[in-house]
């Protein structure tokens, strides 16, 4: 069932909270190319093609003002999850999430004209650590009491369950909200995760991680931007959505696929004491790699979502060419500067 188009029947207006990162830079370009106004909340100054607005992600101010009036919130607000899980880190990469959502939800709820549709951050990893079945939105396991998994995983679940919590307990009844359980996204784009595994590959060593075991979902930027779109227009998704592409894999059968796209059939693979070695010395975690997450978009697919790049194979070629085409332009505009 479709609900009533608004991205491509007039100028929306959208309003995104922490939008200055990776995943905001990719749906904030993607969204003014579309000719729709954007208004990115920034904790600092930032210099972008669109209307920048500060907040400290905590308390109400000036920027409440934004709200009304905006048809849609994308709230991607939430310290980097790239580092060591410390008390300092911990502290701050729970707090970010839930007081960013909570203010939120203050200044929707005093608004006059509040946002139709308000599409909360979330992530994948809240399902379990598991290899046997997917995880899908009504039949998945929550992870957190998984046998054998580090508490730093824990601590993961403890976040994804309290950032989802925030937006349960907002009393904002005339705006839709829906939870992004989104994969993890792959962009050419430097500061992604793609080009870090591309970066291995490159250099001989993408081959698999740990046992190769672990399922990875994924999902290609361009699908990412196409669901956002299409869950602003489809009026009867609301709550969980797992964005992620329908095909996890496992990390050897994925590292294979992007090593062939790449033109690299080798790769050395890296033992989880050599990951974990790795993981102290960039200040990370190996979570990020050795953690099992078979999510699929069963929503998505069921109500009618068609994914342009389904299969890894595919989306990793895809990223490649375009990987080199935007290296290759770089070189060039470099040269004629």
């Amino acid at each position: 069932m479709a609900g009533t188009s608004m991205t491509s029947q007039r100028r929306l207006r959208v309003v995104i909270p922490g939008g200055t990162g990776h995943l905001g830079t990719i749906l904030a370009r993607a969204l003014e190319r579309d000719r729709h106004e954007v208004v990115v909340l920034s904790r600092a100054p930032r210099t972008a093609p669109w209307k920048t607005v500060l907040w400290d992600g905590e308390t109400p101010g000036d920027w409440v003002s934004v709200l009304d009036g905006a048809d849609v919130v994308i709230n991607l607000a939430g310290r980097s999850v790239n580092c060591r899980y410390g008390p300092g880190n911990r502290a701050a990469i729970l707090e970010s999430r839930v007081k960013s959502t909570r203010v939120l939800g203050e200044a929707i709820e005093g608004a006059k004209s509040p946002p139709r549709v308000w599409l909360q951050a979330s992530t994948a990893t809240i399902y379990a650590h598991r290899y046997d079945a997917p995880n899908d939105e009504a039949t998945g396991t929550l992870g957190g009491s998984e046998p054998g998994a580090p508490e730093t995983w824990r601590f993961s679940i403890d976040v994804a369950t309290s950032w989802e919590q925030a937006l349960d307990e907002a009393p904002v009844p005339q705006t839709r909200k829906v939870k992004l359980r989104t994969a993890i996204l792959m962009s050419p784009e430097d500061g992604g995760p793609f080009n870090l595994l591309l970066r291995l590959v490159r250099l001989g060593l993408g081959g698999r991680a740990g046992d190769g075991r672990q399922y990875v979902s994924w999902i290609h930027y361009e699908d990412f931007v196409r669901a956002v779109l299409w869950l602003i227009d489809h009026e009867e998704m609301e709550g969980a959505v797992n964005v992620a592409a329908p095909a996890p894999l496992p990390n050897a059968d994925f590292m294979r696929a992007l090593r062939q796209a790449w033109g690299r059939p080798l790769g050395l693979p890296a033992s989880r004491w050599m990951l974990e070695a790795a993981a102290l010395f960039l200040r990370t975690e190996t979570e990020l790699i050795l953690k099992s997450r078979r999510v699929v978009p069963e929503r998505l697919l069921r109500e009618g979502f068609s994914f342009r790049f389904p299969a890894w194979p595919e989306a990793a070629r895809d990223l490649c060419r375009r990987w080199r085409e935007e290296r290759t332009s770089a070189r060039v505009r470099g040269r004629t500067a």
